[in-house]
């Protein structure tokens, strides 16, 4: 987007200075930036260039001398400079729990940014892209935990894409505001191609969610056929990381069955809510199922 007109040709006093000093606000400056986030006008910019120029101050630390923005707003200009997306409160109506969008400097976030970096050296490599993420017992949160998780790995740049295999009572699409006509279960039975179904979230730059789709009468069924394979490989030479929100395996085994096929599961308890003697049978379950664990989250949502 070109710098505005009236941002170029408006006279002041010292119009010569303006003009040349206007050159700062270039396409992927702060400036530039908070114009088109409509955070000021173009009246305002040169304000803040002239204080800029006689204070030499830089342009963001101007712009928040003269009131006109926050330290908030300058917290999100970075992150479009340096491709690290996240929104406002209120942006995206998404759940508030989406606290890697919402509170991105957080010390919660640290957190996710340790599993990720955890996740990346033990076991995301060129050859195992996927990952079943599994919990205990429903309503522990595995859901938010997962997608929370998918938008840290996008944030990275990471090609990231989370499916919601949760074929009885699925969330992903409503934590995404998706819809939900067409989805995995659609795609398993060839009533749909995958690549028409998988939504790409255009708030987060590397970020595709592909919804759970049809409830379908035999859900297990459905996962245990050799087109989830097809589909898994197809997918694997697509993205960087996939990640498989899945039935909680007090409610079915429906876990057991895509754990099996990404050979890993992480394991999501909830603090103060999920028994160990429940965590322990999971994961015997998990080992006979040939997968391997590759570790144990304890969430508190």
């Amino acid at each position: 987007m070109s710098i505005p007109d009236s941002l170029e040709t408006k006279k002041l006093s010292d119009s010569s200075s303006i003009t040349t000093n206007t050159t700062a606000v270039r396409k992927f400056s702060i400036g530039h930036i908070l114009l088109d986030m409509g955070k000021i006008t173009p009246v305002e910019a040169e304000r803040i260039l002239r204080l800029q120029k006689e204070s030499g101050l830089r342009f963001g630390d101007a712009a928040i001398k003269l009131g006109l923005i926050t330290e908030a707003d300058i917290q999100l200009v970075l992150a479009q400079q340096f491709d690290y997306p996240y929104l406002l409160p209120g942006q995206g109506n998404h759940p508030p729990e989406l606290v890697v969008a919402y509170q991105p400097f957080g010390a919660q976030v640290e957190v996710f940014r340790a599993i990720r970096s955890q996740l990346m050296i033990r076991w995301f490599t060129s050859e195992r892209k996927a990952l079943t993420i599994i919990s205990c017992n429903p309503k522990e949160g595995a859901s938010l935990f997962t997608a929370n998780l998918a938008v840290v790995f996008s944030q990275l740049g990471e090609r990231t894409l989370l499916i919601d295999a949760n074929l009885r009572c699925p969330q992903q699409h409503e934590i995404f505001n998706l819809k939900n006509k067409q989805g995995l279960s659609d795609v398993l039975v060839a009533r749909a191609n995958v690549s028409e179904v998988i939504s790409k979230i255009d708030s987060f730059v590397d970020l595709s969610v592909l919804p759970a789709g049809t409830l379908p009468p035999n859900p297990l069924e459905l996962l245990n056929r050799s087109s989830f394979d097809e589909m898994n490989d197809q997918l694997s030479s697509q993205y960087d990381v996939i990640l498989y929100d899945t039935l909680a395996f007090s409610n079915g085994v429906d876990a057991l069955a895509i754990a099996a096929r990404t050979e890993g599961a992480l394991v999501v308890a909830h603090k103060n809510n999920t028994c160990l003697d429940d965590v322990n049978a999971m994961s015997e379950q998990l080992k006979y199922s040939g997968a391997e664990i590759v570790g144990s989250v304890l969430i508190d949502f």
